[in-house]
């Protein structure tokens, strides 16, 4: 099989190759301004995003993804309810709140997985993750207490996405 070997000029010569077939395919066109066009994309793009080229993360245990899954939705459908009935109440009642989660899951991967799981369920929200990765500041539409918070989410959200990325 034929392969090109990659270099610092080309980082990724076979996505180089993909986006300039595809740009000319797009465009329906061998216009020489086409072609020079999907020279500088198809060798511009690559180079440009090989800086974000990492490993792919791995998933340890991707049966357990579904058990997380289904509970996420859960935690959804149930805090859309609590939320629901809060704004229809008295607002005087609400208390909104900052709280800062101490992290330990390490990965990028398992921290914006984290993130992301609190941003959706209705009533709290991902604001911040502290410079030195160790806090992940989220912004309650109620909080009574600060601890109870950091209590649900390490154990509802990231010691199973620790177990699932192996962490």
């Amino acid at each position: 099989m034929f392969t090109v070997k990659e270099s610092r000029f080309l980082p990724m010569p076979f996505h180089s190759l993909l986006l300039f077939v595809v740009w000319l395919l797009l465009n329906n066109t061998m216009a020489f301004g086409h072609i020079l066009l999907a020279l500088f994309f198809g060798w511009s793009i690559p180079k440009l995003v090989s800086i974000l080229k990492h490993g792919h993360p791995t998933i340890k245990r991707p049966w357990l993804t579904v058990r997380y899954f289904f509970m996420v939705m859960k935690d959804i459908i149930t805090a859309n309810i609590e939320v629901a009935l809060m704004v229809l109440g008295p607002l005087k009642k609400l208390q909104p709140g900052f709280a800062a989660i101490p992290l330990d899951i390490t990965s990028d991967l398992g921290v914006t997985l984290l993130a992301s799981t609190i941003s959706l369920t209705p009533g709290t929200v991902s604001a911040e993750i502290s410079e030195d990765r160790k806090w992940l500041y989220v912004h309650a539409l109620h909080l009574d207490n600060a601890d109870e918070l950091i209590a649900q989410v390490k154990q509802r959200y990231e010691i199973p996405l620790k177990e699932i990325l192996g962490c």
